[in-house]
């Protein structure tokens, strides 16, 4: 599917930056327009920007009920009583687990750590958990990642006499739970300055309150940042404020003395002696962990991050990577009969805003995936539903700049249970609700996307010359890392390039082009990689101008020179 172009201007003249920044990147004009598109307008806030530091991170107590929360914990510890660590069985919540639970063994040992199975349980707090918690005496559940909406289940537990601190990150409702304390920075009324935390970031500043209260320093429980950045990375939250410093600082523990468990991954699927990105995090790590609770158990994934053993954690990260190995497999299958169903009803063609789909056989762990997949395919929201324990239970996936959480939400009478972000939902109805829930999601997405979200778009940072690709420029871009949301990885446009004689098709099928390109601006000639572009060959080796919007890579391995290659989005070959 062909995306428009949008070329950003995210700032006015009023938002200039100052002499002083224009001076210091006087040659490296981009540099600024990217500076300004982030909000930075000063030398000293862009210096902040490009050095992130452990000392800008907020105070945890500007959270709500922190106070509440790190009053308990200390109360439980004092009183010897029994403490469950809980939490979600996917990267963020079995991180989030992993990292309080190792953290306070360092204090306590009356602790243990409980992660409910996605086939038997399903998402959030079971009942059978907490009965299982009572039976052996537990007074206090940290549940993590989820929780913000087990209004029934916290008041069960309460009747047994167990305190819940929640530590989640998902949008409440307005009805709340009977927890003695609800640290997420989403709730209605806070002032936290970051709202976006992941599910294993409230849990860190959670850690990090407790530590502050008790005159503990921070330096262990700083050195499980690479846990957060996971987290961060895996559940895609925006890359800002002090995520980003999180992100920066555990990418760094990543890439000199990671968590055991996470040093096995990262031998495990080749990121050895590789400087380790957020994109590794994304498409090889994360995947990894995720596989435990999609095919097996979120625990094996908690256990490996937990493990204090190499030849422990080398075994438990060598059956995960069998599980992703496996994960693929159905993924892949599910995907194609997805794809054929969608298909046979003409989905490409249809008028229809939305996509909502149902197969009784498909494996419960790997619909989200497929809904991903169908979203970027048919570029469309889409739910894509299987059948678990007695419901027809899924996940949905949205577009850029539209909330797939308000339109489930519209259908809320129809769920038994739901909850998400503006991108992913979970959710769960009666077998018999799906007829109606597909005609009024269908409806509410019809009455409230907008045309442009149907369509994708690559939002164009810079329009730059190849002769403006310094190693000065380079340089700095580096600084912009780490990427993600909110500071994605800038995305240039160059016009009128053209081969310099040498590309070629590449691949089993010879679908990507692989290029050497030249402009009139310089003598450089730029290695770059189009994927799936093989119709532009023809024109290309026949010495067509075409302009191009791409990416700069750098595949860089430790204590190595950096080789650069332009990622190339797409092509607009030229008229003359």
């Amino acid at each position: 599917m062909t995306s428009k172009w949008n070329y950003l201007s995210h700032y006015t003249d009023e938002q200039r930056h100052d002499d002083e920044l224009a001076r210091r990147f006087a040659n490296c004009a981009p540099i600024s327009d990217l500076l300004l598109q982030r909000g930075i307008t000063s030398l000293s806030d862009a210096e902040k920007f490009f050095h992130p530091s452990l000392r800008d991170l907020h105070d945890p107590f500007l959270m709500p009920d922190m106070d509440k929360a790190v009053d308990r914990l200390n109360r439980a510890m004092g009183s010897k009583e029994k403490i469950m660590v809980y939490g979600d069985y996917d990267v963020d919540g079995t991180t989030a687990v992993a990292l309080v639970y190792r953290y306070l063994q360092n204090f306590y040992s009356e602790i243990d750590y409980y992660i409910p199975t996605r086939y038997d349980e399903g998402y959030g707090i079971s009942r059978r958990s907490i009965d299982m918690a009572a039976e052996q005496g537990v007074k206090l559940i940290i549940i993590l990642d989820c929780g913000i909406k087990a209004i029934d289940e916290i008041a069960y537990a309460k009747q047994k006499g167990i305190d819940f601190i929640i530590c989640d990150h998902h949008v409440p409702d307005d009805e709340l739970p009977p927890a003695v304390a609800i640290l997420n920075p989403k709730l209605e009324g806070s002032t936290y300055p970051c709202q976006h935390l992941s599910g294993c970031g409230v849990g860190y500043k959670f850690m990090q309150a407790f530590s502050i209260s008790n005159g503990i320093g921070t330096a262990e429980l700083d050195g499980m940042l690479d846990l957060v950045a996971v987290s961060i990375a895996a559940d895609i939250v925006p890359m800002v404020d002090e995520n980003r410093v999180m992100a920066y600082v555990g990418l760094k523990r990543l890439n000199s003395n990671p968590n055991m468990g996470l040093r096995a991954i990262i031998r495990t699927c080749g990121l050895g002696g590789k400087e380790i990105t957020i994109s590794d995090v994304i498409f090889k790590i994360g995947p990894r962990i995720n596989a435990s609770g999609r095919m097996q158990s979120g625990r094996e994934a908690v256990e490996l991050l937990v493990s204090r053993d190499m030849k422990d954690a080398t075994r438990r990260s060598i059956a995960i990577d069998q599980y992703n190995k496996d994960r693929k497999e159905l993924d892949k299958r599910i995907t194609e009969e997805a794809n054929a169903i969608l298909d046979s009803r003409g989905e490409m063609d249809s008028d229809k805003r939305s996509i909502v789909i149902y197969n009784k056989d498909w494996h419960k762990g790997i619909i989200g995936i497929v809904a991903s997949r169908l979203t970027e395919l048919y570029y469309k929201p889409a739910v894509v539903l299987t059948f678990a324990n007695g419901l027809a239970t899924g996940s949905s996936r949205s577009v850029q700049g539209f909330d797939v959480y308000k339109a489930v939400e519209s259908t809320r009478d129809l769920l038994e249970n739901f909850g998400g972000h503006t991108y992913a939902v979970g959710l769960s109805m009666k077998e018999e609700n799906l007829p109606e829930f597909t005609r009024r999601f269908e409806e509410y997405v019809a009455s409230n996307i907008l045309d442009e979200q149907l369509t994708p778009q690559i939002d164009i940072d810079a329009v730059i010359s190849f002769g403006q690709i310094t190693p000065e420029f380079v340089s700095t871009l580096r600084l912009f890392n780490p990427f993600g949301p909110g500071n994605q990885k800038p995305t240039f446009c160059s016009r009128r390039v053209k081969d310099f004689g040498t590309s070629k098709l590449v691949g089993k099928q010879l679908e990507h082009i692989k290029l050497e390109l030249v402009d009139d601006t310089s003598g450089k000639v730029f290695n770059a990689i189009a994927f799936n572009a093989s119709q532009y060959f023809e024109k290309i080796h026949d010495g067509c101008y075409f302009d191009i919007c791409f990416t700069i890579e750098e595949n860089k391995h430790r204590n190595a020179a950096s080789t650069l290659q332009l990622l190339v989005k797409q092509i607009h070959i030229c008229d003359d």
